[in-house]
């Protein structure tokens, strides 16, 4: 069940990871503007989200690329914590909306604790 559970958040980091260079319009409007060089962002969380996802693949590489995981979608939290601070009712996508900015915090949430559940059963 552990191997399962860690090979699932590996496809998925990899998968993610690859939608970021099959479509990196959409991921460029995650970033917050302030942090400018989206572009750039966007590439660089596809090649660690591929490479972490890899990482855990391997079993003897499977607590430390959990950890690595968990700690890059922790550095997520920045853009989905700025969306819901400048979320308003009024917009047309409902990620920039208040329910789908909570939303989007809710899920990354979930992720995180996904990948420290992995870490601490691979120790």
């Amino acid at each position: 069940m552990k191997a399962t559970v860690a090979v699932a958040l590996a496809v998925f980091l990899i998968a993610v990871g690859i939608g970021h260079f099959l479509l990196p319009g959409y991921f460029r409007t995650l970033v917050p503007p302030w942090l400018g060089r989206a572009g750039l962002l966007v590439v660089a969380g596809g090649v660690a989200e591929i490479v972490v996802g890899a990482v855990i693949l391997a079993p003897a590489g499977r607590a430390v690329g959990a950890w690595a995981a968990a700690a890059l979608i922790t550095g997520y939290l920045v853009c989905h914590l700025d969306a819901l601070w400048r979320a308003s009712g009024d917009r047309p996508r409902l990620l920039e909306r208040p329910v789908g900015a909570a939303l989007r915090l809710a899920v990354n949430l979930v992720y995180i604790g996904w990948a420290v559940t992995v870490a601490r059963g691979a120790a």
